[in-house]
Order: C-alpha cells, then sequence, then structure tokens
C-alpha cells in the first residue's frame, strides 16, 4: 500500500508542477495586455518625468502596481482620469506640468560630437557626425535628455513660444 501512495503523492506533485507554468504564462498575457493599453493611453514624449526612462517602462510599473497613476505630466488630468478609468481606481489629482521647453543648439559652439543625437528619444535632433546639429522644435518634448552628454554646453532649453504652446 504504501508505494501506491508514495506514487499517487508524486503524481500529485508533478501535476502541480505542470499547472503552474501554465497559470503563470496567462498571467503574463494579461499583465502584457494590460501594459499594452495603459501605454495607448499614455502621449509618448518619452521625457522622463514620471521617474522612468520613457513611456513603456512606466506603463510597465503601472501594470504592475508599482507605480502611481498620477506621474505623467504631458499626459496631464485627462491620462489620469483615463488611467484611473482603465483601471477601476479613483482619479489621483493630475501631475503639475513644467513649462512648455524646446531645445535649441547654440550652431556655432556645436562640435558635431553626435552625443545629442543618441540621447533624444524622440529623433528631434539632426546633424552628422563633425557637422553642426540642429533641433526640429515641432518633434522636441523638452525632455532636457540631449543636455548632460553635450560636451561643450551648447544646448539650452527655451520656453516654448506662445504661438506653438496654444496648439
Amino acid at each position: 500500500m504504501l508505494p501506491w501512495l508514495l506514487l499517487a503523492i508524486l503524481g500529485l506533485a508533478a501535476g502541480l508542477a505542470v499547472t503552474r507554468p501554465a497559470r503563470g504564462g496567462r498571467d503574463d498575457a494579461a499583465l502584457a495586455e494590460k501594459t499594452e493599453r495603459i501605454d495607448a493611453l499614455l502621449p509618448q514624449t518619452q521625457c522622463g518625468l514620471c521617474g522612468y526612462h520613457g513611456c513603456r517602462p512606466y506603463a510597465e510599473a503601472v501594470a504592475r502596481g508599482e507605480a502611481a497613476i498620477d506621474r505623467c505630466p504631458p499626459g496631464g488630468a485627462a491620462t489620469v482620469a483615463a488611467l484611473a478609468d482603465l483601471l477601476g481606481v479613483e482619479p489621483l489629482p493630475a501631475p503639475v506640468s513644467p513649462p512648455a521647453r524646446v531645445a535649441v543648439i547654440d550652431e556655432r559652439l556645436c562640435i558635431g560630437c553626435t552625443l545629442c543625437l543618441d540621447a533624444c528619444p524622440v529623433d528631434a535632433i539632426v546633424g552628422a557626425p563633425r557637422l553642426m546639429h540642429t533641433v526640429i522644435a515641432a518633434l522636441c518634448t523638452g525632455c532636457g535628455l540631449c543636455l548632460p552628454p553635450c560636451p561643450v554646453d551648447c544646448i539650452q532649453l527655451r520656453p516654448v513660444p506662445a504661438a506653438r504652446g496654444a496648439g
């Protein structure tokens, strides 16, 4: 009788071990779908103002319950409300948005090192090695990620002109 009992216990343990990954797979799929839905509501500025290196990492943190829904200043109150609705939670106060800014390169000082090109998450800076670079203002989110890598400090963040900020 003891061998049959031992076999039954081993069979039960093996059955549990086989079904556990299947449940984890469903959980992973549900988390991935939740992340996709959250990411779709974010403004995709990749600015890092939320404390994450872009909208997707922030969406992943929100989906896992590791980040609050009120950390996206560019999204403002509309994004907080949409996230609250999606997740079935109470809306939080909207984050305070910093003033709209745009990067400007002093082309006289630019040495064409291309470090700002790699740092820009939205490809708003154009140029070529050893040639001056410039910012496409309409694409720039004003995140400031291009400032630290610039070895000659030729990039500044300036307020967005009123005409652009209004549209």
